[in-house]
């Protein structure tokens, strides 16, 4: 046998085989779940400094989300005022019902309006009456001061411009005032606007103060590995095998700081429920207060996850491009 021929049966015979598939998927499994327990071991072997991180990442984490409830509540309790499109026109207190009745007729029937209801000023007084609660002040009153009311509603109405049936009402003489509820729709649709950008803004800061927590952590931690980190190198450990356990410490820094928030919330929601309740039943009948809810706090707890993961990941791989050490 030729020379060529024996080294060629020499290297397939020390060739490696090939491992199967499942084996792989196997040691691939078992290496993460060591990574996965082993990294909340660590957290667990230094309890003060583990408390004080995730404490610290709870209490950024957790004004986001007060922001955003408030930003929400804000967003539902204002929804009515926001789908009001009425005109709302004060007759001169002067005339008489009959006037109110001939002026609602003749606005029925314009193209442009689509409802016309008449108020009369025993019905506001009525309605005074019952909502301020002042019955025995207007009891002393020698007349009714109310006008008619006449409460128009447009046919269709672009709610970035004043349609021209508010023009003409406000012109016509038998009409003392026109109150159009979009001037104010517009104005509570801009704060509205104002209060997401902000709470956009204010998430973003925090998220990076999480990533840059989360990231001096992981660091302080390599640090006091840096020997076992070289003697893994040394041995040939690849960079992922290096990366596993130091990218699941981060994942448990961001998702125990995600529920430390969300403990923070909840606890601020159940101070505040009681004074907040009686508050609103006298301001906004049937109005209710949201909170934090399953999909919102899933959506936290991935996010600080997701967050401790990037902020881990950065740094291990800064500290893995500096090289590795010589054999």
């Amino acid at each position: 046998m030729s020379a060529r021929h024996r080294s060629g049966g020499e290297a397939a015979a020390t060739r490696r085989p090939r491992r199967p598939w499942r084996e792989l998927l196997e040691a691939w499994r078992d290496q993460h779940f060591y990574s996965f327990f082993s990294s909340l071991g660590r957290l667990a072997a230094r309890p003060f400094t583990s408390a004080l991180t995730v404490l610290v990442l709870g209490l950024a984490l957790s004004l986001p989300l007060f922001f955003w409830l408030a930003y929400d509540n804000a967003r539902a309790w204002s929804g009515g005022l926001r789908e009001a499109r009425d005109v709302t026109a004060f007759l001169d207190p002067a005339g008489d019902a009959g006037a109110a009745v001939a002026l609602a007729d003749e606005l029925r029937r314009r193209d442009d309006v689509a409802a016309v209801l008449v108020r009369s000023p025993e019905q506001g007084l009525a309605e005074l009456r019952q909502l301020a609660g002042f019955g025995a002040a207007l009891d002393v009153l020698d007349g009714n001061p109310l006008p008619s009311v006449l409460v128009v509603t447009p046919r269709a109405a672009d709610p970035a411009y004043d349609p021209p049936l508010v023009a003409e009402l406000r012109a016509d003489p038998r009409i003392d005032l026109v109150q159009y509820d979009a001037a104010w729709r517009r104005k509570l649709s801009g704060i509205l606007q104002l209060g997401e950008r902000l709470v956009a803004v204010v998430a973003a800061l925090l998220a990076a103060a999480t990533l840059l927590v989360i990231g001096n952590t992981v660091r302080m931690d390599i640090q006091t590995r840096t020997e076992e980190v070289a003697v893994m190198q040394l041995i040939g450990a690849s960079d992922r095998f290096v990366r596993r356990p130091f990218l699941y410490s981060g994942l448990w820094y961001g998702l125990l700081g995600a529920l430390c928030a969300l403990l923070v919330v909840v606890a601020v929601e159940l101070a505040l429920a009681a004074p907040l309740g009686r508050l609103l039943g006298e301001y906004a009948q049937g109005a209710g207060v949201r909170g934090l809810g399953p999909p919102l706090a899933l959506v936290v707890l991935g996010a600080g996850a997701a967050l401790g993961w990037i902020g881990a990941f950065i740094v291990v791989a800064r500290h893995l491009a500096s090289g590795r050490p010589a054999r």
